[in-house]
């Protein structure tokens, strides 16, 4: 018996129940890191970590990577802060560490986090925990409504463009980083299909390319894969060798 798979190229790791779900729909993905994220906390942040430990602030996280690195710096610590977050993995990360009741505000990216910032009617000041390379839509909009901003920095994302060889029918991108990443080395076919998580990762891709893009509006990778299959899953039929 032979099979003929879709070749799907993810520019994150998945994790392997991932890739056995979209192994059953007849597509086989190969997953490569274009970007690093790295923590970054310098002893003065790390000083100013703990003393936030001990207040009520108003905490807003749009990344899995700044929770985990506030979790690993506050490690033990009973945190009474309030929590506004994007969706997908970033809540299920701090579910891990505040109660659902913590959570006054969600949504699906940091442009619609930011709106229901300023319905929620009487939060003055927020502490952003992002990385050095954050995406500009959500400071902004509270700034220019009045909210003060507290940017900490706890991780940097770097590059690390890997040239790729192979031909996919889909390639998966997450975020404008990993898009700058891939085609700072990488040109593609015009018939390859491009799924993007959030609207600024699809125009960062649409400034290199003119392919079609598939935009899921939802954070995470299940979220994203979960086009991929609807798009290319069991497209392809077993064919029996009699």
């Amino acid at each position: 018996m032979s099979e003929n798979k879709i070749n799907i190229l993810s520019t994150r790791i998945l994790k392997k129940e991932l890739l056995r779900r979209a192994d059953l729909q007849h597509i086989e993905t190969d997953a490569v890191a274009f970007i690093q994220n790295i923590p970054d906390v310098a002893d003065t942040l790390s000083g100013e970590l703990q003393q936030l430990a001990a207040t009520g602030i108003v905490a807003v996280f749009t990344s899995i990577h700044a929770v985990e690195v506030v979790k690993s710096e506050l490690s033990g610590r009973q945190l009474s802060w309030k929590i506004c977050c994007t969706g997908g993995a970033t809540k299920e990360a701090l579910l891990e560490l505040f109660d659902e009741s913590a959570i006054i505000a969600a949504a699906k990216n940091a442009s619609g986090l930011a709106d229901k910032i300023l319905q929620y009617g009487s939060i003055n000041e927020v502490y952003f925990f992002c990385s050095k390379q954050r995406l500009n839509d959500l400071p902004e909009t509270l700034s220019a409504a009045g909210v003060k901003v507290r940017e900490m920095n706890v991780y940097q994302t770097v590059g690390t463009p890997v040239i790729i060889q192979k031909q996919y029918q889909g390639i998966l991108f997450f975020s404008p980083s990993g898009v700058h990443s891939f085609f700072s080395v990488n040109t593609i076919p015009v018939n390859t299909i491009l799924f993007s998580i959030g609207k600024t990762t699809t125009a960062t891709i649409e400034s290199y390319c003119s392919n079609e893009v598939v935009t899921s509006q939802w954070p995470g990778e299940a979220n994203l894969l979960e086009l991929v299959i609807e798009r290319f899953g069991k497209t392809t039929e077993l064919q029996s060798e009699q």
